[in-house]
């Protein structure tokens, strides 16, 4: 019988920093890439990768959002949020909405208010707008729970996705 490796061990030694750990690896692990929107006295948004659908019935998803981010005091706030699903040909729209300190609904990024007054991005894969019913403390961050109330899933193209530090396509 074979023993196995300790927690944190790793082949060119252990990892004992555990938010390094944690990082290096979920950069091993391939996300679905979003954008997180609300409307408060200016529209907010950010990239997100922890979007994860939690429900059907009744249909909840659920997105961690950093509250030392420039979108959290309006996320904070926001009774709606839009949720936009992101095609492989948008890894600039991502960098944007993922980059500190960007006007991130100025042009080139393309969008109207939609529903709730939620500020909606255009060409997206799919969207929606999600009424917030929770946001639940978890250390630095704050994980929101929110009920899909409309959208439209009709989009074309591929999935963009997020992986070691990248945003890439989906290969064949």
């Amino acid at each position: 019988m074979t023993a196995s490796p300790e927690l944190g061990a790793h082949p060119s030694g252990p990892l004992s920093d555990a938010p390094g750990l944690l990082r290096s690896v979920f950069r091993r692990h391939a996300a679905g890439v979003a954008v997180i929107t609300a409307h408060g006295p200016r529209p907010a948004g950010f990239t997100a990768t922890s979007l994860t659908s939690v429900a059907a019935e009744p249909p909840l998803v659920s997105f961690g959002v950093g509250t030392g981010s420039s979108s959290w005091p309006v996320i904070a706030d926001a009774e709606h949020v839009g949720v936009h699903i992101l095609g492989e040909h948008q890894s600039e729209l991502a960098a944007t909405f993922a980059r500190s300190g960007a006007d991130r609904f100025a042009p080139p990024t393309r969008w109207r208010t939609g529903p709730h007054g939620v500020p909606l991005l255009e060409g997206v894969l799919a969207w929606m707008v999600c009424r917030v019913v929770a946001r639940v403390p978890a250390g630095d961050h704050r994980v929101v729970l929110a009920e899909a109330v409309a959208g439209d899933p009709t989009g074309d193209g591929r999935p963009l996705l997020y992986h070691q530090g990248r945003f890439n396509g989906l290969r064949d």
